[in-house]
């Protein structure tokens, strides 16, 4: 009976180490399951962020290379605001008139194309300004319906409404100071500005560091 008893225990507790064995062996290979996972969902989250990464500079690199031509073709001046771009075109006026001119059509359809892909959620304000010919209230009206026209022209180039606002300031912030009608300098001061809002920090970066 005793010899039944205990070849009953020694076969009790090698099922308990076969057990615990076979439970060890299940655990480390969950383990181990797990770790390879978490390997693959690490190495792909690295992959993709080395691919948005190089998207993004290859991004930055076109818009740079677009607002240098901005530049060069059309006289542009672009700097950065502290939370968006300024566009200064050679986008001008004649005297007391606020029809958008056909040799400056070329640079407002080249603006749409930048902001259309690099700035679609931006708010874009159209600053329109005049000469001091006329009064300061005549003036402001003029240079609102100079940043309107420019405005109505963006938008028919497939520019969205809703994201376009447009401004006049008159006779402020001139670029020759008192130039109107047929004096040398009074067309700049005619003129409208593109302000580009909310771009964040990529685009601002791409701004060419000359003026």
């Amino acid at each position: 009976m005793a010899m039944n008893i205990r070849v009953l225990g020694l076969g009790l507790a090698s099922v308990t180490m076969l057990s615990a064995c076979a439970t060890k062996g299940f655990v480390r290979d969950q383990v181990g399951m797990v770790r390879d996972t978490l390997g693959a969902q690490i190495a792909t989250e690295r992959s993709e962020r080395t691919a948005a990464d190089e998207a993004l500079r290859g991004d930055i690199a076109a818009l740079r290379t677009e607002l240098q031509t901005m530049r060069t073709e059309f006289g542009a001046k672009i700097t950065a605001l502290e939370d968006g771009l300024r566009f200064a075109f050679p986008v001008n006026f004649a005297f007391d008139d606020a029809n958008v001119r056909p040799e400056d059509q070329a640079a407002l359809d080249r603006f749409v194309a930048v902001a259309q892909q690099y700035y679609p959620n931006a708010t874009i304000t159209v600053e329109g300004f005049a000469d001091p010919a006329g009064s300061t209230a005549y003036n402001r009206q003029l240079s609102e319906r100079r940043a309107e026209s420019v405005k109505s022209y963006l938008v028919g180039r497939g520019m969205s409404d809703a994201q376009l606002r447009a401004i006049g300031y008159g006779e402020q912030r001139q670029v020759n100071d008192g130039a109107w009608g047929d004096d040398p300098g009074a067309q700049a001061n005619r003129r409208v500005v593109f302000v580009v809002e909310h771009v964040g920090g990529a685009a601002v970066a791409a701004v060419p560091a000359m003026d």
